[in-house]
């Protein structure tokens, strides 16, 4: 081979390989979340449709994206959510926003003296009916 020939094809490597190294991402709607109440010692299992806001305990939480990766790649499972709690007087104050990682769960948690909630997956279906659109 030339070295033109090398040169070139190290640059197209240089080139390509960042591409191949990043995998497409599925957009699910449906995260499957697991929540614990510390006072109780209560764990709840709840599924929350993008775009919904679900109450637990004093948090509401309201999932805007879900995101995995094709089964032959390695698993990268991540959701966006914002919570909110409601304090005693009925106020709101939002206490999280951000991305979660179901692989991480303590990487971006929700720091809350009562309730803990993690993201445990992404699908595509649930046995838990849509909320209604207006």
């Amino acid at each position: 081979m030339s070295k033109f020939t090398v040169i070139l094809f190290s640059c197209l490597l240089w080139v390509l390989l960042p591409v191949a190294a990043f995998a497409e991402t599925i957009s699910n709607p449906i995260a499957a979340f697991a929540g614990l109440d510390k006072i109780t010692g209560r764990l709840t299992k709840f599924d929350v449709y993008v775009d919904e806001t679900v109450q637990y305990g004093a948090l509401q939480l309201t999932l805007r994206a879900c995101y995995t990766r094709p089964a032959s790649e390695k698993q990268l499972t991540t959701a966006f959510i914002e919570v909110d709690q409601i304090d005693l007087r009925g106020e709101i104050s939002r206490i999280f926003t951000g991305w979660m990682f179901a692989d991480s769960p303590a990487l971006n948690a929700i720091d809350h003296a009562v309730y803990d909630i993690w993201l445990v997956d992404c699908k595509q279906t649930s046995d838990v009916p849509p909320p209604e659109r207006r």
